[in-house]
C-alpha cells in the first residue's frame, strides 16, 4: 500500500464560544475559527483522517506548513510505516509545528486501525475500553461561579473537578478554599494556574492547596522555567503535574524525569507530535513510576485520538473534559459523551471509531491547502 495524496480542506468552525482558560487562551474576539480535515489517501482506497485546529487557535498556518513540509515526504510511502514516518516528519519540525506533524500521524493510526479492522486502542494494545472523565473550568467571575459548577460537576457524576483560575494567587486561594468547603473532603479537586505564577507565589498557593487535599498542583510555572519547579518540588509535597508545553516534543521530557522536575507527565497529539509520540511518552513515564496525563486535544478528533490513547495505556488516570462541553465539540455527526457514571468508552469502530461530518464540512468549506 502506497500514499498517493495528502489532503487538507479548510473549514469554518462556527460560533466559537467566547472562553478562556488562562493568559495563554485570552477570549477571543472573532466567533469563528478553523478546522482542517487532514486526510491520508492510499492506493487501495482506504483513507485516514484527523482534524488540525482548535477553537482558540485556527489551522491556516499550521495546514499551509504541513502541505509545504510533510506532504512531500509521506506521499509515496507506505503509511502503516508509522515509526519512519514520525521520524522523518520531526526532521522537519523547525519548518512545520508539533501540531502538524500530530495530524498526519493521527490520520496514519486511524488508517492502520481501518486496514486492521480493529479501533485504534485495541491496535495499540488495549488496556481497558473506558475511562473516568474529570471537568476542567473555563476561567469564571466569581467564587459563587466556581462553586456552582464543581457542585453541578459533582451532582452529575463527574470523577474530579479542575479549576482553571484567575491567576491572582490570592484570589486563586481563595477559590480552592471555598470549592474544596462546598464538595467536601473526599473529592478530588485539581488546580491548573495556566503557568502564571512567580516562584514565591507558586509555594504560598501549593502549600494552601495541599493543605486543602487537592489532588494536584498544574503549571504553576513557565514551563522554561525547570530549575524553579525542582526548588518546588522539594518544597512541595503535593502532586506537581508539568511539561503540557514544554520544549522538544517526546525528546523534551528527560531533563524534568533526570532533574526530578515533575511528578506526571503530560501532552497530547497536538502539542507532542501525535499518537505515536504520545505512546512513547507514556511508556517512558511508565518506566519512571509516574503517570502521562492527557491534555485535552482541542477539537473532537483529536480528543477521540485521546481516548483511544488513554485506554491503551495504565498509568493515566483521568480523561479531560473542557467546559462548556458542548462548546468544545464540532465537526462529528455523535461526538463522545461522557455518561452519568462519569465514564466515557472508547468507540468500537476501526480506526478513531467516529463518523466525521462531511456535510457540515462541505457546508462550511473554506479553501483547500496547497
Amino acid at each position: 500500500m502506497k500514499i498517493v495524496d495528502l489532503k487538507v480542506e479548510l473549514f469554518r468552525w462556527d460560533a466559537v464560544a467566547n472562553v478562556r482558560y488562562g493568559a495563554h487562551s485570552a477570549a477571543r474576539g472573532a466567533s469563528q475559527s478553523c478546522l482542517a480535515l487532514v486526510s491520508v489517501l492510499t492506493d487501495e482506497g482506504v483513507k485516514g483522517h484527523s482534524f488540525l485546529g482548535a477553537y482558540s487557535r485556527s489551522a491556516e498556518l499550521d495546514a499551509l506548513s504541513l502541505v509545504r513540509a510533510l506532504k512531500p515526504m509521506v506521499v509515496g510511502e507506505d503509511p502503516l510505516d508509522r515509526e519512519r514516518l514520525l521520524k522523518r516528519m520531526m526532521q522537519r519540525i523547525k519548518l512545520t509545528t508539533y501540531r502538524a506533524v500530530g495530524a498526519v500521524d493521527v490520520a496514519l493510526w486511524d488508517l492502520a486501525g481501518k486496514v486492521a479492522g480493529l479501533p485504534v486502542y485495541k491496535l495499540m494494545g488495549a488496556f481497558r475500553d473506558s475511562v473516568p472523565a474529570y471537568a476542567s473550568s473555563e476561567v469564571l467571575g466569581s467564587v459563587g461561579d466556581y462553586v456552582e459548577q464543581a457542585q453541578r460537576m459533582k451532582a452529575e457524576g463527574w470523577k474530579a473537578y479542575k479549576i482553571h483560575p484567575p491567576a491572582d494567587w490570592r484570589e486563586d486561594i481563595a477559590i480552592c478554599k471555598a470549592v474544596r468547603e462546598a464538595v467536601g473532603g473526599d473529592y478530588p479537586l485539581m488546580l491548573d494556574s495556566t503557568w502564571s505564577y512567580t516562584y514565591e507565589e507558586t509555594i504560598r498557593v501549593g502549600r494552601a492547596i495541599q493543605d486543602l487535599d487537592y489532588y494536584w498542583y498544574e503549571d504553576p510555572l513557565p514551563p522554561e522555567d525547570l530549575l524553579n519547579y525542582v526548588k518546588v518540588k522539594q518544597q512541595l509535597h503535593i502532586p506537581i503535574v508539568a511539561t503540557e508545553y514544554s520544549a522538544g516534543g517526546f525528546a523534551g521530557f528527560a531533563p524534568w524525569i533526570v532533574n526530578q522536575a515533575t511528578d506526571v507527565l503530560r501532552g497530547d497529539p497536538a502539542v507532542k507530535g501525535g499518537l505515536t509520540a504520545c505512546l512513547k511518552a507514556a511508556h517512558l513515564a511508565e518506566a519512571f513510576g509516574m503517570n502521562f496525563e492527557i491534555h485535552h486535544g482541542g477539537n473532537s478528533l483529536n480528543n477521540v485520538a485521546n481516548l483511544h490513547l488513554m485506554c491503551a495505556i495504565r498509568n493515566s488516570e483521568f480523561f479531560e473534559v473542557l467546559l462548556p462541553d458542548e462548546a468544545q465539540k464540532y465537526g462529528l455527526v455523535e461526538d463522545i459523551k461522557v455518561g452519568p457514571d462519569g465514564m466515557l468508552k472508547a468507540p468500537s469502530g476501526p480506526g478513531l471509531g467516529v463518523e466525521i461530518d462531511f456535510d457540515l464540512i462541505r457546508h462550511n468549506f473554506v479553501a483547500d491547502v496547497v
